[in-house]
């Protein structure tokens, strides 16, 4: 071989993949990867760490309440956080229905290279985000006290602390675009902006939120109302922030006056795609307010235990999220760019990364209930239901690995029915019927209601594996 060919041949030699650590700070730092190109493990590495990190800031927000509010020392305040978290589902079904409609779109035409058409449907959907919002903003704030009194709360409960629910259902506007515009950044593959926004907005409530409950320095006393007031503004800043990217000529969708337009055909469609999708989420989260209301039966120390286990297992559930999300916009972007089998590994390698990182977590749960759960309450009463809470729940982290992962690629591909079919027969049709003949029937009690979220999760992910690999998602058009 001549001179001049070996230095040809060195010239073409691809240049060494970047290392962990560089891939790391590039992910946080903000990627302009194309992510429907090259190494697959590293596509998901550039998308899952912002997003992990976006989903364990929105974990916080579901852990810092409760833990302020725990310092109170009243229960009836702590059970007030999780039965108004109930209720706050249907908000997080909307928005995040909305989302899985947002972020399919988006990322299929950002796959086929049009971020204009990615640019028109993140606008029709906010507009679809802010018309539902401000109907469930006036129809929450007018009627908490009454919800919380269907929710089994006691006159005492609902006497003192339904003003914080009023706040959160009232300014519910917060979440939706704040969950709807960070499912913009992510279907395009701008992860780290998403990541950013859940940054200052969980900086806000977690600053903001003891000054006010606990009334320090110039701040008043606003006690658990005060956890309500914190968390809208920071979830505001953040969303008024993140819509302020979405000007921005750098990211990769820009909305301009242009787009501002209705269109009627593209709304219709997008309606067509999340309608399905907030049903899906609807019938999960709604199981979840059948749950509490079985709970609720055994009075308010059950209640206040299953609210702390319950949302120390979402601080390790919501990053866990961060994963699955990360394969719905690899699914979205690769069958856009027509790479199905690429769609098809990039969720396994996704679900096996998920699984590595929720079997430690859920050992370290199962191990050190006890301690974690004594961190938000020294109440004797309501300790233990925390404990088997997060003991029992944690034992199907294995399984729950897999499944949010399955659940979320059959969104990114755009098939919202195949999840939503089976959210309905896994958690009305089975986990609701299995809670109430544990816990009421044959006299288990709240560890009833524990043991059927686990045989439940466990349930979905097995069943949601064997119909993705059938592959029918691969042939859905968004």
């Amino acid at each position: 071989m001549s001179e001049s060919t070996e230095t040809l041949e060195v010239m073409k030699a691809p240049e060494p993949a970047p290392g962990l650590l560089a891939s790391i700070r590039e992910a946080i730092r903000g990627s302009r990867h194309n992510y429907t190109e090259g190494s697959i493990g590293r596509a998901i590495l550039l998308l899952a760490i912002p997003m992990v990190l976006e989903m364990f800031m929105e974990s916080v927000f579901a852990v810092v309440d409760v833990f302020f509010v725990a310092k109170l020392g009243q229960t009836d305040a702590v059970a007030t956080v999780g039965l108004t978290e109930s209720m706050m589902t249907m908000v997080y079904t909307v928005a995040l229905g909305l989302g899985i409609g947002a972020t399919a779109m988006v990322a299929r035409r950002i796959g086929e290279q049009d971020r204009a058409g990615a640019a028109r449907a993140a606008s029709q959907s906010i507009a679809l985000g802010l018309i539902v919002a401000t109907v469930l903003g006036v129809t929450g704030f007018t009627l908490a006290p009454r919800l919380l009194q269907v929710m089994g709360g006691s006159p005492a409960l609902i006497e003192h602390n339904s003003t914080y629910t009023r706040v959160l259902l009232g300014g519910n506007v917060s979440v939706m675009m704040l969950f709807l515009i960070n499912a913009i950044f992510r279907g395009a593959g701008d992860a780290a902006i998403a990541m950013r926004v859940l940054w200052l907005a969980n900086i806000i409530n977690i600053c903001l939120g003891p000054c006010l409950i606990f009334g320090i320095g110039p701040f008043p006393r606003l006690g658990i109302t005060g956890a309500a007031v914190a968390t809208t503004i920071g979830r505001s800043t953040g969303a008024l922030f993140a819509f302020s990217r979405l000007l921005s000529a750098t990211g990769r969708v820009r909305l301009t006056r242009s787009n501002l337009r209705p269109e009627p055909a593209l709304m219709a469609r997008m309606i067509r795609l999340s309608s399905s999708g907030i049903f899906q989420i609807f019938v999960g989260t709604a199981s979840w307010i059948g749950l509490i209301r079985i709970l609720s039966s055994f009075g308010s120390d059950a209640l206040a235990g299953y609210t702390i286990g319950i949302r120390i297992i979402l601080f390790a559930l919501l990053p866990s999220w961060g994963m699955s999300n990360a394969a719905a916009t690899m699914v979205g972007q690769a069958l856009g760019a027509g790479k199905p089998e690429r769609a098809e590994k990039a969720v396994w390698r996704a679900g096996f990364y998920n699984m590595c990182f929720l079997g430690a977590v859920g050992l370290i749960f199962v191990t050190l209930a006890g301690p974690i759960v004594g961190l938000f309450t020294s109440d004797p009463a309501v300790r233990p239901f925390g404990v088997n809470c997060l003991r029992i729940v944690s034992c199907g982290f294995l399984f729950y690995a897999y499944g949010m992962v399955l659940t979320q690629s059959f969104n990114g591909a755009g098939d919202t029915w195949t999840p939503t079919v089976l959210n309905l027969l896994v958690f009305w049709f089975w986990e609701i019927p299995i809670a109430y003949v544990l816990a009421i029937v044959l006299g288990f009690g709240p560890l009833g209601v524990f043991i059927a979220i686990t045989i439940a999760f466990s349930t979905l992910a097995i069943t949601s594996a064997a119909l993705f690999r059938r592959g029918r998602w691969k042939t859905r058009v968004v």
